[in-house]
């Protein structure tokens, strides 16, 4: 089984560069987000760049022998990368700077290893069994966007601070899942009780770690869900490529045709950060189309992911407006500052580093 390795980044907002090699011939690109929509409409430019806010959709075809995720402009860039702020602090500016390096570092080697700890554990119980190791697998996934909506929620009822937008792209993320989770017990991963014991008990505690580590550091929350995305893409890849002529003779479970092409696709559009809504409605046939849309859908997550581990750069795709006025020159990649937290982490270092407000002198 091919691991997805995730590589350390040097920016300063922790956007790691996640490399996805699956088995043989498939070349994948790494991702960079920016969840940027254009204020035009969407019908007549649905994706243009903006600034230095650009997304450019992944396109993944039934015959193509690589799936290219391509590279977007990094979403935001610290004033210490650019070089401003002139002389004046530079050397408490490059300490901090490199301080900030060596945590994303740590962070994410933390992950890896983490990563790499269950990905042994599904290898050894799981090496010939396709499906019960897919059950497993969708049940890991969709427990990070418990614990996040878990901790967003918390924060509002502190009146700490709200975040709708993503509150409603990780619901739609674990709506996602959910139904990936679903298509797995159609197809029988779930038969066996020692395989519904592991995944529910690993999906337990992985909830509970997500949950304390995103109140600590939600760059490392999402860098690992990252992780974990990354690692079911080359795992659907890689099954696609082994057994993809089998799959084409058997037919689609009616839980994977209905979500992906009838009803309300709104929840279907939402957690594709990258994609102007409407711009992706699958065609499911059989088998083999239902696990390439949900290979995709990885790939999807896994830049999402990505777009949330910079702060406030994650922006739920339906709130851009379709008729935004053309003489409007507000940045759509960004939200505006807000006076927040990250973490806690990020609570302390902002305590003890920012200057107290100047009294008007009467």
């Amino acid at each position: 089984m091919s691991i997805a390795w995730c590589s350390s980044s040097s920016a300063l907002f922790g956007t790691s560069s996640v490399q996805l090699k699956p088995y043989n011939t498939i070349n994948i690109d790494s991702f960079r987000i920016g969840t940027a929509f254009s204020r035009r409409s969407f019908s007549s430019r649905p994706l243009v760049s903006r600034k230095s806010c650009r997304v450019l959709a992944t396109v993944l075809k039934e015959d193509e022998e690589e799936v290219v995720i391509e590279e977007s402009f990094p979403p935001k860039a610290s004033p210490v990368e650019k070089g401003e702020g002139g002389s004046e602090g530079g050397a408490e500016k490059s300490s901090s700077n490199g301080l900030d390096k060596w945590i994303v570092k740590l962070e994410q080697s933390v992950n890896v290893l983490l990563t790499d700890s269950v990905i042994r554990i599904l290898d050894a119980f799981y090496h010939d069994r396709h499906y019960p190791r897919f059950f497993v697998l969708e049940t890991i996934a969709r427990v990070p966007y418990f614990a996040f909506l878990s901790v967003l929620h918390m924060y509002e009822s502190f009146g700490w601070w709200r975040r709708a937008d993503y509150l409603k792209v990780h619901f739609a993320e674990s709506w996602n899942e959910m139904h990936h989770l679903l298509i797995m017990e159609e197809l029988g991963g779930n038969d066996w009780w020692f395989d519904r014991f592991l995944a529910q008990h690993i999906a337990v505690a992985y909830y509970f770690m997500t949950v304390v580590m995103y109140m600590i550091s939600p760059r490392m929350a999402y860098h690992l869900s990252e992780c974990v995305e990354s690692h079911a893409f080359s795992t659907y890849d890689k099954f696609l490529k082994a057994q993809g002529e089998e799959l084409k003779k058997l037919p689609a479970p009616e839980v994977a045709v209905k979500y992906y092409t009838e009803g309300d696709l709104y929840l279907f559009d939402e957690f594709q950060t990258s994609r102007a809504p409407n711009s992706r409605r699958p065609k499911i046939e059989n088998l083999y189309d239902v696990f390439v849309n949900i290979r995709d859908d990885e790939a999807e997550h896994c830049k999402t992911m990505r777009a949330c581990q910079s702060h406030g750069n994650l922006r739920s795709p339906h709130s851009y407006s379709e008729s935004r006025p053309e003489d409007d020159d507000e940045p759509l990649c960004n939200l505006p500052e807000a006076a927040d937290c990250e973490g806690i982490v990020d609570c302390l270092k902002k305590a003890v580093t920012s200057s107290p407000p100047v009294k008007p002198k009467l």
